[in-house]
């Protein structure tokens, strides 16, 4: 049985390029991608010569302006020719889904969400990059357009769909009409050992972008001068949020994996206010026995458990977030170290290796019976 996989880029290692590199381990496919940087496909453990990237690997600044092509990604993704193998595995939150098949080949996906910024967050992107007026503006929503009518377009040519969580499973019916099955993304929960000591800080980790409101929670902190906040994570908000951030809180940029670890060990509580599809780092702080205050929406609805492993926020506020830290403080000797580590047990590689490949085992049986 020929299998390949396909991933829409390998570029930085986040949640996706995890589970690609599960799923590569399960079953040593050929791998296609649209752009890739070697040493991020090196640190995957990912053999360089099983990669296939497209036409878009080779223009210019591809491993850094990758996105400004993203109306060339439905052609790139069109272009690999796939009809050699038996089973294609997209692993996909933008145009890895629509690469062409025939009725011979089973597809099956595994949607991390459709397109954020075509569908879901649409508004939200164009406010945030300031594209509702002007020409730039105009250009970019009749791309968008195109990019939905695609996105959509391209549906059926997946056999089944493998949502990451539940809230993305209904984030495809909504937006495909689909069904589908839930397989949680896999944690690497052994690397994160159990802390039952706990120093006096507040923590959050995150790249610095839009949606993952770190502004809300530094300004929310900021209102609390009495509660120290650690902040790990560097990308394009980080100078806008350090403008607005009290004497409380400490930036600590980029950090290693290892110095991660240890202050999610520490922190008394991890803080985490964004909308996510499923929330991995989340997960990760839990497997260190440390609470979560996290905004109660999306994944993190799946993977804490309320006055149990941590405190719900119900809306974006400051006031929400405020209220939510005090009721966390009354409560905080009720948060018990173990049970918070064995919630995040649920989430691990193992568990998401063995469901993973008797899923997809069962239905290759099944389309070649």
């Amino acid at each position: 049985m020929k299998i390949a996989i396909v991933h829409d880029w390998i570029i930085d290692i986040g949640g996706a390029e995890r589970c690609l590199k599960e799923i590569y381990n399960l079953y040593l496919a050929d791998v296609y991608t649209l752009v890739f940087k070697e040493e991020s496909v090196k640190s995957l453990g990912i053999d360089l010569n099983r990669v296939h990237a497209s036409f878009i690997n080779r223009l210019l600044w591809a491993t850094k302006k990758y996105k400004n092509y993203l109306p060339l990604f439905p052609v790139a993704i069109e272009q690999f020719d796939l009809s050699s193998y038996d089973v294609i595995i997209s692993s996909s939150h933008a145009v890895a889904k629509g690469v062409l098949t025939n009725v011979n080949q089973l597809h099956i996906c595994y949607c991390y969400t459709p397109i954020r910024y075509a569908w879901d967050l649409y508004y939200q992107y164009l406010n945030e990059m300031n594209l509702k007026k002007g020409l730039k503006g105009s250009i970019v929503r009749l791309i968008l357009h195109y990019i939905r009518i695609w996105d959509y377009s391209t549906t059926n040519r997946v056999n089944y769909f493998i949502a990451i969580s539940r809230h993305i499973a209904r984030r495809i019916k909504k937006t495909y009409g689909r069904d589908s099955i839930v397989i949680y993304p896999p944690v690497d929960v052994d690397r994160f050992e159990l802390c039952t000591k706990k120093d006096n800080f507040y923590l959050t980790v995150s790249r610095m972008v839009p949606y993952k409101r770190i502004d809300l929670i530094v300004e929310a902190f900021s209102n609390m001068p009495d509660k120290k906040l650690i902040v790990i994570g560097n990308g394009p908000e980080l100078n806008k949020i350090k403008k607005i951030a009290g004497k409380n809180i400490e930036f600590l940029e980029y950090q290693k994996d290892d110095v991660v670890k240890e202050y999610m060990q520490k922190a008394r509580a991890f803080v985490f206010a964004a909308e996510e599809d499923f929330g991995i780092v989340s997960v990760e702080a839990q497997a260190c026995g440390t609470p979560v205050i996290a905004y109660g929406r999306g994944g993190a609805l799946e993977t804490v458990i309320e006055n149990k492993t941590g405190i719900f926020f119900k809306e974006q506020t400051i006031e929400n977030l405020i209220k939510a830290v005090r009721n966390f403080e009354i409560r905080e000797d009720t948060f018990d170290p173990y049970e918070i580590r064995k919630n995040a047990e649920r989430f691990s590689r193992e568990r998401f290796k063995r469901e993973f490949k008797e899923f997809v085992d069962g239905k290759i049986e099944e389309f070649y019976r």
